[in-house]
């Protein structure tokens, strides 16, 4: 009677210490290491649970070792899928790493096919033939994404099974286990076991022995994936750090900025070669190309356009040459069968804006890029990597393409990664650039705004024969005739010190002309003794006095008239005042012409104006707007050679005068001059305590910051002088004074619709003297005060202005007087009874004006 397999079976399950007794006779060391592969030497037990326990062992040492000793990911992978073929019983495995391109998860085939018996180079895939699988696809793509195991006993009856691989490999599958490899919540892989060779379909036992030797294996393949990562910031680290080192280095045009970060970063972009396309940021075309297509001369433009409607036109293709000898090719106005525009793609990502990666690109459909060598080098395109560069404003300026990851493998989301975040900074950085180029257009403007006011300003030839008049006397023009001759006919034209009284406090300019008052500030400068000590050229005095008095526009109190009246006056308390003792010539000359250009350019507004009316002068100077301005003005004009009265000082010394006219000018501010007040009073205080006049004026010529303090002072009682001038002529100034407040104050009510203060309220005119004698107390009578009792000589700056209180106070106290006498007889008393006193002779009470005229 013959015994049949299912009768052994039978028996050894119903005597299994039978079995047990056989199996560990039979099993020996030798035979196991003949069925393992495992060397004899290290199998000397008789116990099966034995040998597989120190099988297992030594098959993880070996692997740890492999780990330990930095051999690569895929050969430790391949020892252990090799292992859980054999004790799988499994026909072979495969491990499908997962990757992103272009947004979509997928996974491609690394290590194909192992089973028991295969080589590594066998099994290791190359790039261009990957297996891939998106995730919707098949058991395996199952697996990545729901990112659980599975055990298929029967494929058949699986929905997710695909059976395109077996078509593509010949190779029927029956049934699957498969595992994802995780760090973290990520996928890193899928490994995938087919086919059990010794059974049905795989075990519980096989799957628990899967998952086991899979531990070890998604150790290796996180160490692997964390190391890649690493790589990759590290790479991006770099690249952006070298990156942002050529960018802020060339800030002035945009090739350049690109082609030096580009360039740099090259060692960290991990391809063969790559191309940058820059595009025609023009949006709108010129009428003269418009025209042949309104006259259907030519047909209309139907081409791709970027996202923003402007033309795809590339101007100029950077090609980067890394594979071999190194090498850049620039192609101005690129023909469009270049080889790096002919294949559509740079135009599709201009058009589109997409980042696009392919990993095939010959293969692709869509786009034509040539498979054959692009040179003699035998360079192919395989797999491509395609971004736009996208400024601020969120326009496309250029596209980027890289070719040929330098491993082989096609480019993946780290790549893309990485690529993007440096076409992002290059993007941003053509911000600089583009600031670059508007500051340098600002610049242009600039300059073509100062030609334009220079020639409106500027003496000209014509004009100053109304002072220099070198044809009427020469037949020559200035600059044909030398000095002496030019002294000679200033000498006449010029009207002297006593014509005008220039050096008394009490000038009045009514009597003059424009032309009078340069011919006056010509003088001064003649006066002070600087014109022969520093050289300055008569005829560039000449123009630039005329072109100093053009500079002050027409307005009603801050023109030429007032900026001579405080040069004139800072001339008097120099001379008169005996306050040029104190300093240089040198000094003297930069006094004297900062009160001459002191409010240059003047508005007829004050700075709190320019603040709410939103001036570009006060966003352009933060605090003293409109003195910083007068300064820049008069430092515009002697930046002119034909204008610089100072062109033959040396350089020390046009620096001190120019700081000098700084401070001068700026102390002007009333703002600053609470500030400035008790340091100058301390001053005055202290040349007191001086018994010895001599060594007072000696030891104050050498203080430069107290020197500073009361020319600053100085300044102001200059700027203030028309509250000191008789009262003839203080009460016509005060009314232009008030004129061009109210002026400033119809603005405020009209174009700002704010109600102006009331010393700018045209409305409340009738005021005029009360502010007046606010502004002489609160103000004005401090300085005159202090300087004489610093200079007895300044006294009738001091006495005008006392005296100028007592008529303003007076017309304040007739002006009350009248308003009292209008109210009263608005609002009469009540009448007394009919035996009462009579009544008054006018009973309708309506004696006075309702109004009041004054000065």
């Amino acid at each position: 009677m013959s015994v049949t397999k299912e009768d052994i079976s039978k028996f050894l399950d119903e005597n299994p210490s039978f079995a047990s007794t056989y199996f560990n006779k039979q099993f020996s060391a030798g035979a196991l290491a003949s069925a393992t592969g495992v060397d004899e030497s290290k199998v000397d037990f008789a116990k099966f649970q034995e040998v597989s326990q120190v099988e297992e062992g030594a098959i993880l040492f070996d692997v740890i070792k492999d780990m330990q000793e930095n051999v690569n990911m895929e050969t430790v992978v391949f020892k252990i899928l090799k292992r859980i073929c054999v004790l799988t019983g499994a026909d072979r495995c495969s491990l499908f790493m997962y990757r992103q391109r272009n947004g979509i998860a997928e996974l491609a085939t690394r290590i194909f096919d192992v089973t028991p018996d295969a080589e590594l180079s066998n099994c290791l895939i190359p790039p261009d033939s990957e297996i891939v699988y998106p995730l919707d696809i098949g058991i395996v793509g199952n697996v990545a994404q729901t990112k659980k195991n599975v055990n298929v006993k029967n494929v058949a009856e699986n929905s997710h099974f695909s059976n395109f691989v077996d078509e593509l490999t010949g190779y029927t599958t029956h049934n699957v286990m498969a595992m994802p490899i995780m760090n973290g919540k990520d996928v890193v892989a899928v490994v995938m076991a087919l086919n059990k060779t010794t059974g049905p379909h795989f075990t519980d036992e096989d799957e628990d022995l899967f998952l086991k030797y899979l531990k070890v294996a998604a150790l290796n393949l996180k160490i692997f994936q964390l190391s890649y990562l690493h790589n990759c910031e590290t790479r991006k680290g770099q690249l952006l750090l070298w990156s942002a080192n050529k960018v802020f280095e060339e800030l002035t045009d945009i090739e350049r900025q690109f082609h030096k970060a580009l360039y740099t970063v090259r060692a960290y972009l991990n391809c063969d070669r790559y191309s940058v396309g820059l595009l025609d940021m023009t949006k709108e075309k010129e009428f003269f190309d418009i025209w042949p297509v309104l006259m259907g001369e030519q047909a209309p433009y139907s081409g791709p356009v970027t996202p923003d409607g402007r033309e795809v036109i590339f101007y100029k293709v950077i090609d980067y040459i890394l594979h071999g000898k190194e090498d850049i090719k620039v192609i101005p106005s690129p023909p469009a069968d270049h080889w790096a525009l002919i294949s559509g793609l740079p135009t599709y990502v201009a058009e589109t804006g997409l980042i696009c990666n392919l990993m095939n690109a010959p293969s692709e459909e869509m786009f034509q890029f040539q498979s054959e060598p692009l040179d003699s080098s035998g360079w192919t395109i395989k797999n491509v990597l395609s971004l736009p560069i996208v400024n601020k404003k969120e326009e496309i300026v250029g596209v980027a393409t890289f070719y040929n990851r330098k491993d082989g493998k096609p480019f993946d989301e780290q790549d893309e990664q990485l690529i993007e975040a440096l076409t992002q900074f290059l993007g941003w950085s053509v911000l600089n650039p583009d600031t670059y180029d508007k500051m340098n257009k600002l610049e242009n403007r600039k300059d073509i705004a100062q030609d334009m006011v220079m020639y409106h300003v500027k003496c000209r030839d014509s004009e100053i024969q109304n002072i220099l008049k070198t044809k009427e006397y020469f037949d020559r023009e200035p600059a044909d005739c030398d000095e002496d001759e030019l002294r000679q006919i200033l000498k006449k034209e010029l009207p002297g010190p006593k014509k005008f009284e220039i050096y008394e406090f009490h000038f009045s300019d009514f009597v003059c002309t424009e032309m009078d008052l340069v011919r006056c500030g010509i003088q001064m400068y003649y006066e002070v003794g600087v014109v022969k000590k520093f050289q300055i050229p008569q005829e560039v005095l000449v123009r630039f006095m005329y072109s100093v008095s053009k500079g002050y526009r027409r307005i009603t109190y801050h023109n030429w008239r007032h900026g001579f009246n405080v040069g004139q006056t800072m001339f008097t308390l120099l001379t008169t005042g005996l306050l040029k003792r104190y300093y240089t010539d040198l000094e003297v000359m930069a006094m004297l012409t900062a009160g001459f250009l002191h409010d240059i350019d003047h508005r007829g507004t004050n700075n709190l104006y320019q603040v709410k009316s939103g001036n570009p002068l006060a966003k352009l100077h933060g605090s003293s707007i409109l003195e910083r301005h007068h300064l820049e003005f008069g430092k515009f004009l002697l930046a002119d050679e034909s204008l610089n009265i100072f062109q033959n000082l040396n350089r020390r010394q046009n620096e001190h005068v120019i700081h000098l006219i700084d401070i001068a000018i700026i102390a002007t501010d009333l703002a600053l001059y609470f500030k400035k007040r008790t340091m100058f009073q301390k001053i005055v205080d202290l040349s007191h305590t001086y018994e010895d006049e001599k060594k007072w004026v000696e030891w104050m010529s050498l203080e430069t910051t107290r020197k500073e303090i009361v020319m600053a002072m100085m300044m102001t009682a200059c700027d203030l002088s028309a509250i000191t001038k008789p009262w003839d002529v203080q009460s016509k100034v005060a009314l232009n004074v008030a004129e061009e407040f109210w002026e400033q104050g119809d603005l405020e009510r009209t174009v700002l619709e704010q109600q102006p203060i009331p010393m700018m309220d045209r409305n409340k005119a009738d005021d005029l003297p009360k502010l007046q004698c606010g502004f002489i107390d609160f103000v004005c009578t401090f300085v005159y005060k202090e300087f004489s009792r610093f200079h007895p000589t300044i006294t009738p700056m001091l006495d005008g202005i006392v005296n100028n209180r007592k008529e303003w106070k007076a017309r304040q106290e007739e002006h009350e007087a009248k308003l009292k006498e209008i109210g009263e007889a608005q609002n009469p008393k009540p009448k007394e009874a009919p035996n009462g006193p009579k009544a008054a002779n006018n009973p309708g009470g309506g004696g006075g004006s309702k109004t009041c005229s004054v000065c």
